[in-house]
């Protein structure tokens, strides 16, 4: 009785079958860019209005080509004595929660308003920013990085 014959089989995958890589802790904290655009120093009455208003701007940037979940927590306090030295407290007006979902490169725009009662240098940089990936299952946002101090000066007039 003749064996039969032997084939090599070959096992090939498509060039452009992209393969699901699980995205590291580093790549899934720098999934949104924020910075914050406000006036370097701001001239207000306090004689003739306690409240001093000022409008900031938070502009978060989705950096990734995956639709992303993301979370914004104003509520968030420098507690630390050295901050508060240089920095007074200051207090963020309106919604102190945000949950929005940007697309793939989206940049979005939102308006804050910062409230101070006293003069001095503030550092507006509190706002917590958390995403997911959209498809990710997963329970807790990764704490997107923090940029540099947010320095405000209000000056009294």
């Amino acid at each position: 009785q003749e064996l039969p014959e032997m084939v090599l089989l070959k096992f090939f995958r498509p060039e452009n079958t992209p393969v699901p890589a699980r995205p590291t802790p580093e790549q899934l904290s720098n999934l949104i860019k924020t910075s914050l655009h406000y006036p370097e120093s701001f001239n207000h009455s306090f004689h003739q209005k306690s409240l001093c208003l000022v409008p900031v701007t938070l502009l978060l940037s989705n950096c990734s080509q995956a639709v992303v979940d993301v979370m914004i927590d104003l509520r968030h306090k420098t507690t630390s004595p050295e901050a508060l030295e240089i920095h007074g407290s200051f207090t963020w007006l309106g919604q102190t929660q945000y949950k929005l979902q940007l697309k793939s490169q989206e940049v979005y725009s939102l308006q804050l308003k910062a409230c101070f009662v006293h003069t001095g240098v503030y550092n507006l940089g509190t706002p917590r920013v958390f995403a997911k990936l959209v498809d990710q299952v997963t329970l807790f946002e990764t704490s997107q990085q923090n940029s540099m101090p947010a320095l405000i000066i209000i000056n009294s007039i």
